[in-house]
């Protein structure tokens, strides 16, 4: 490292919230242009978002604020100035180096990708300050306690000696901001933080965050695509759109009188209409799909035929053909699991699953290939879900070849016309899934399910991890063809809006549970189960202030017992004595929702 780099770096160490100044930025990806010219700056404690589609350059510009260029690309020109002293493109390697995790430090989307699962928390969280040589360990691990009482951990003095997967979601992305804050950084990138959280769990995260950035006096960038989100956390917005600024201003100025049509366009999108459904058919008719008093879990069982890690308890679920029904609850709820046991994935330990009112076999090995062909499932990372050394047309190729035994023209017809299904090129068959933007890889997933021509497709978080446009379109694209082919769908979700907008009833789960039933026309009830009515008010509002209006759910703790309510110990409106010691009845409401409350529908009503 030349002396100038390390003086600047050794200065700026002592000089915690130095503000950003972006001039000109310019970045090139196999000599094209992918960012052109960015102006912008960020003062001292202030929030700044990106925002925009996949492919417009958030988390390119971010990245290019610590001086990195991922793989394929080149910041060709400007400046990044962070303080009077650092002028970040004119670092060398190893001044860069210095810099990063010290000046300016990131937090990304995944904290369990993040950290190591054989090494302690304490340990991965203080490692910034001793690389750095800032302070003695035990130094370090005083700061390290302070934070995560700072971030509202539990058990800060303690918590540090656990493993990463001995704590929640929630608790890891907040330890991640605390190794990222143990330097006291100048300035903070936050790239989709709370994206793959819940929301109760996400209200936290957003407040710890917020006023722990606030406080330090830290200027920090947000890249998201929740618009929602960035009307909490932000006080400026910049718009992005294929690498150019489209609109920069306030946030409440960009919330709530965008000046740019594509701004507008994002607002809109972040708002999902009710999508029309297919034709259901009557209620009196045999179900598509039933489940009757499914258990299921994982690991070995025991003597009552109970498996080790019980997951779902009691479920009972009614599809019918052209129907879409949503099954929603925070992580751990049993979502997942319940569309695996569906799927074949994971076999029942007790109840059945039928289709067309005959009992399915348990598992894949057990069904035949047409129970495989007319029950698809489409999973939520479209990454994982394609194998990246196959084409599109060889992905597509394979469910034809099984289920069909097309081969030939035959074969080459039906790949372009799924492409054209999923609204795709056919230019698209011959390319490689990393090629392909995130929506369109999702599309894909999707192409191979209609292969098979199913009756039922299990779509497992199928847009969380896709901007709102591009969710908006495939949410569209799902209602089309359910309309075209009278596919049923059984949606997986823990995003109540999306819900809200594709299915014609929602399940919603806790703990295994099915705690509440509702129709669409009863969605904006307000009598409603008490977690499923935690779960709508967690819902983040395009509204500056709504995380400061938002009440706490807060309860006296008390300890759930076998044989009671499974919800007792976040409920407020539990009954001492009743709730701790029998289990809730199901009952039926006025307008066709189901509970499992102990409570009447008039104290419920009462209560909200």
């Amino acid at each position: 490292m030349n002396d100038r780099a390390d003086k600047e770096i050794a200065m700026r160490a002592d000089k915690p919230g130095a503000a950003v100044a972006v001039r000109g930025l310019r970045i090139a990806a196999g000599g094209k242009p992918i960012v052109h010219g960015l102006d912008f700056d960020i003062a001292p404690g202030e929030v700044l978002a990106l925002i925009g589609e996949s492919g417009s350059g958030k988390t390119t510009t971010a990245l290019a604020l610590m001086g990195y260029a991922r793989q394929g690309c080149e910041i060709v020109g400007g400046t990044v100035r962070v303080g009077d002293d650092i002028e970040v493109l004119g670092l060398d390697a190893a001044g860069r180096r210095k810099l990063r995790g010290r000046t300016v430090a990131y937090i990304a989307q995944s904290a369990a990708a993040s950290f190591n699962p054989s090494r302690t928390i304490m340990d991965q969280v203080v490692e910034p300050a001793l690389i750095h040589g800032l302070m003695p360990r035990a130094e370090a691990e005083r700061r390290a306690v302070a934070l995560f009482r700072e971030l509202a951990l539990p058990k800060p003095e303690t918590i540090g000696a656990r493993y990463p997967h001995q704590v929640s979601g929630g608790q890891l992305q907040r330890l991640m901001a605390a190794m990222a804050l143990i330097t006291d950084p100048a300035l903070v990138i936050l790239d989709e933080p709370t994206t793959a959280l819940d929301v109760t769990t996400q209200i936290e995260v957003l407040r710890a965050f917020r006023r722990v950035v606030r406080e330090r006096g830290t200027s920090a960038v947000y890249v998201t695509h929740d618009l929602a989100v960035v009307a909490q956390m932000a006080d400026r917005i910049l718009v992005l759109r294929h690498g150019a600024a489209r609109e920069l201003g306030d946030t409440r100025q960009v919330i709530e009188a965008p000046a740019d049509d594509y701004t507008r366009s994002l607002l809109a999108a972040a708002h999902p209409a009710a999508r029309e459904g297919g034709a259901v058919a009557a209620a009196g008719s045999t179900p598509l799909l039933e489940v009757r008093n499914l258990a299921a879990g994982y690991g070995a069982r025991g003597a009552d035929g109970m498996p080790a890690v019980p997951i779902l308890a009691d479920i009972d679920l009614t599809l019918h053909r052209g129907q879409a029904i949503g099954v929603i609850g925070e992580s751990g709820s049993g979502k997942t699991t319940l569309a695996r046991v569906v799927a074949g994935l994971v076999g029942p330990a007790r109840g059945e699953v039928l289709l067309d009112g005959a009992p399915l076999p348990a598992t894949l090995a057990g069904r035949s290939r047409e129970q495989l062909r007319r029950i698809q499932i489409v999973f939520q990372i479209a990454d994982t879900a394609l194998n990246p050394a196959h084409t599109v047309e060889r992905i597509l190729a394979r469910p034809l070849q099984l289920y069909h035994g097309l081969s030939g023209a035959a074969l080459q017809a039906r790949i372009a016309r799924l492409l054209d299904l999923v609204q795709l090129p056919a230019a698209v068959a011959g390319r490689l899934p990393g090629g392909l933007s995130g929506g369109q890889k999702q599309r894909i997933n999707l192409a191979r399910a209609l292969a098979a021509e199913p009756d039922i497709i299990l779509a497992d978080e199928v847009t969380s991890a896709l901007d709102t446009v591009v969710g908006a379109a495939v949410l569209d694209l799902m209602a089309e063809l359910r309309r075209e082919l009278g596919l049923s769908y059984l949606f997986i979700s823990h995003d109540l809006n999306t819900v809200r907008a594709v299915c014609d009833e929602v399940v919603v789960l806790y703990a295994g549970r099915k705690v509440e039933a509702v129709p669409r026309e009863r969605f904006g009830t307000s009598v409603r189960h008490p977690y499923f009515d935690l779960l709508a008010r967690s819902v983040p509002e395009m509204r500056i202030g709504w995380l400061d209006d938002i009440a706490r759910n807060e309860v006296a703790p008390v300890a759930r017992t076998p044989g009671g309510c499974v919800f007792i110990d976040r409920c407020p409106l539990r009954v001492d004595g009743l709730c701790d010691s029998m289990p809730p009845p199901r009952q039926r409401l006025a307008g066709g929702s189901e509970i499992l409350c102990h409570r009447s529908e008039a104290e419920l009503a009462a209560a909200v």
